[in-house]
Parts: structure tokens; C-alpha cells; sequence
């Protein structure tokens, strides 16, 4: 296991350098001018080359990629030129909060989704299957960010139940686990909850199938285990792909939830890299996209342990 964990740390270091090289090109060719949010309509030349030359956009691509690429290993990022704090002190309270509201997501979508695809599994053909199938493809199939917009009407404007922006009375900076802040949650990790939903729901019910359909099932059942011994045996089965799965949704969320935190202002990285684009924030963009990349790189990492500890057929050597 440690010789396999070392491998996988190597090959993540070619993966980092290239996703950094691809965000820092992408970023860079984009139109648009790096300090339009923060320079006057009037302003002279001389301040702009004064400011071009602080935050180093007067060098050559390859000198700025290699510099920034050098700051980052020694944990700087650089700083925000919209705001001028630190970007990683941004980056890191926003990914604080979206894996807050992803983890959420990910374990209500993993919840319902394995509960709708045994439940379809099981009961293959019948009504109940096709229900659960239906609910499965409506949740891949909705515009999540229209989904949201729909539960703010529905929710907040209407009913007047639950608050329809934002992370709590006093901002993510005074989060705490009670009701009055969990109410800022609850919309957003159901919105976000119905991509995971589906796409499990519709796995474990392919598992499931296939698992009842296969010899040793129909052995177990000869020799007389009873249906909760049987179910104990599927689950443990289907235990490490569901468990792949919403691990690489988790990861998706992480990263993929501009839309839903825009409409719901939650403040996560989603939030920050909209703000980050319309600003044209080139070390805030470039900060948030290579940390976001760097958690989904350890989380598969954490999947593929958890899978072996999961499934003692599974060598990791």
C-alpha cells in the first residue's frame, strides 16, 4: 500500500503541473485587460505600467508561468487584484465552504440514490422500478440552476419558509450549526443534490441487477440465507463502484457549482470564480481552479484506499 500511495503521488505531480499550465494558458489568452477592475476610465500610461510591472504582467508568458508556478510551491498565490487580500486566504475560506455544502449534496444524493436504485433493482419491471427511474433521469436531466430558481420562488418568495440568499445572518465568517444557519443550506444541497441523486440511483440499480442475476445469489438463496443475508451480500458488492462514484461526484461539485452558488450567493469557490471571471481576477481564477484541482486529485487518491478497505479483492501492491 505505501509503494502504491508513493506511485500515485508521483503521477499526481505531472497531472498538477499540467493542469497549472493549462489554467495559467487559458487564463492568459482569454481578451480582456488583467486590471480593468481596478484601473479609472482616465487613468494614465505611466500607472499602467506601474501596475503591469507589480503584478508582473510586463514579463514573457514562460517567465510569469514558471514564477507563479514557483510562488505556488511554496504556498503563495498571489494576490487578488480585485481586492488585494491574499488568494489563498480566499481561496481556502470559499473551498471551506463549498465542500460544506458538496459533502451535504453529495451524502442526500447518495442517500436517495441508493435507496432508489435498490429499491429499482430489486423490483426490476415492476411500477416502483420505473418510478424510481423516472425520478433518476429527472434529476440528471434538470437544469440544476433552473431548479434552483424554482425552489427560491416556490420556497422562499412564496411560502416564505426557508431564506433564499446567502450563508447566514452574519455571513460565512459567523457560520454555526444551528437552525437559524442550516436554513441558508438546505436549498442549495438539495439543488445541488439531484446531480449525484440520478447518477447513483441509476448505477446501483444496473449493480443490483446484475448482482441478484448472478450464481452465487442463487446458491445463497439454496442453501437457505435468509433475504436480509442476501441483501448484506449486494450491498458489500456494490459497496466499492457506488463508493467510486459518489466519490468522483463529490469531486465534481467541488468544482462545477458556479451556477448554484451564484443563484443562491452562497460564498464558495463557485461564487468566487464567477466573481473572478467577470473581474477578469487572473491570480484569483488561477489560485481557485489549480486548489480545486489539487482536491480532486487526493480524493480519488481517498476513493481508491477506502475501495481496498471496502473490497479485499481489490490489491493495491
Amino acid at each position: 500500500m505505501i509503494s502504491y500511495l508513493t506511485r500515485r503521488v508521483m503521477y499526481a505531480l505531472p497531472i498538477m503541473l499540467g493542469v497549472a499550465f493549462l489554467c495559467f494558458m487559458l487564463v492568459h489568452i482569454s481578451p480582456g485587460d488583467p486590471l480593468v477592475s481596478i484601473l479609472p476610465p482616465d487613468a494614465s500610461v505611466d500607472l499602467q505600467k506601474q501596475l503591469m510591472e507589480l503584478y508582473g504582467f510586463n514579463r514573457s508568458y514562460p517567465e510569469q508561468f514558471l514564477n507563479w508556478v514557483w510562488r505556488a510551491l511554496h504556498g503563495d498565490l498571489g494576490s487578488s487584484i480585485a481586492t488585494g487580500r491574499p488568494v489563498a486566504q480566499e481561496v481556502f475560506k470559499a473551498v471551506g465552504n463549498t465542500f460544506m455544502l458538496a459533502t451535504l449534496a453529495t451524502l442526500i444524493g447518495f442517500f436517495l440514490g441508493s435507496l432508489f436504485g435498490f429499491v429499482a433493482g430489486y423490483m426490476r419491471n415492476s411500477w416502483l422500478d420505473k418510478l424510481a427511474s423516472f425520478i433518476s433521469v429527472i434529476g440528471v436531466s434538470v437544469p440544476h440552476y433552473w431548479l434552483g430558481m424554482v425552489l427560491v420562488i416556490v420556497f422562499s418568495s412564496q411560502l416564505m419558509w426557508l431564506p433564499a440568499t446567502g450563508a447566514g445572518p452574519g455571513g460565512s465568517g459567523s457560520w454555526q450549526w444551528d437552525a437559524e444557519h442550516i436554513k441558508y443550506l438546505i436549498m442549495p444541497a438539495v439543488t445541488m443534490s439531484f446531480i449525484p441523486m440520478g447518477i447513483i440511483a441509476r448505477t446501483v440499480r444496473a449493480l443490483v441487477a446484475d448482482i441478484l442475476a448472478q450464481e452465487f445469489v442463487v446458491g445463497l438463496k439454496a442453501r437457505g440465507l435468509s433475504e436480509y443475508g442476501v441483501f448484506m451480500h449486494v450491498v458489500k458488492n456494490c459497496a466499492p463502484t457506488a463508493l467510486a462514484v459518489m466519490g468522483l461526484q463529490l469531486g465534481y461539485l467541488l468544482g462545477g457549482s458556479i451556477l448554484i452558488e451564484t443563484v443562491f450567493s452562497w460564498p464558495g469557490t463557485g461564487f468566487l470564480l464567477n466573481q473572478a471571471i467577470f473581474q477578469r481576477d487572473l491570480p484569483l481564477l488561477q489560485g481557485t481552479i489549480l486548489v480545486l484541482a489539487l482536491f480532486f486529485v487526493a480524493l480519488n487518491l481517498l476513493v481508491d484506499i477506502l475501495q481496498t478497505l471496502f473490497d479485499p479483492r481489490i490489491e493495491r501492491g
